[in-house]
């Protein structure tokens, strides 16, 4: 009974491994001047990079299944000329321009984000989610500026 226990824990690890990886790597393809940077949180890791015009964190809350892959991008700081303007235009925006990610508001910024359980998360799903937070950040940041900010 105890060998299944330390074979659960060996492909946790596995993974765990495996997704750091892929994370560092996606990072590594996208990242602009050598800006990544990764600190450790309790059990987890987040890493922050420079992608065009936006600054880009992923967080990897820990090692089991229940633990979150999170992506987010800030595009602007709030308040905004014209709130219910802009809360229009991020909600059509959500529907059709921003894929597996969506705009929202976290303490006072836009931002773009992306996040899911780390269960059956694949190496393909890592990367874009990391990509379409990083694109669709980068796509949108300057003009919501320009015309809310």
């Amino acid at each position: 009974m105890e060998a299944e226990s330390n074979q659960v824990l060996v492909a946790e690890e596995i993974i765990t491994v495996n997704h750091i990886e892929v994370i560092e790597t996606v990072i590594s393809s996208l990242e602009e001047d050598q800006t990544a940077m990764v600190s450790q949180t309790g059990a987890g890791r987040i890493w922050k990079f420079k992608y065009g015009t936006v600054e880009v964190f992923v967080e990897l809350t820990g090692l089991t299944e229940e633990d979150m892959l999170k992506v987010w991008a800030p595009v602007m700081s709030l308040p905004a000329k014209d709130e219910p303007g802009l809360m229009r235009k991020l909600l059509e925006l959500n529907w059709g321009s921003t894929f597996e990610s969506h705009f929202c508001i976290v303490d006072n910024q836009v931002v773009v984000t992306a996040q899911r359980t780390v269960a059956e998360l694949s190496p393909a799903e890592v990367s874009r989610n990391i990509t379409v937070v990083a694109m669709t950040a980068d796509d949108y940041d300057e003009s919501l500026q320009a015309e809310f900010g």
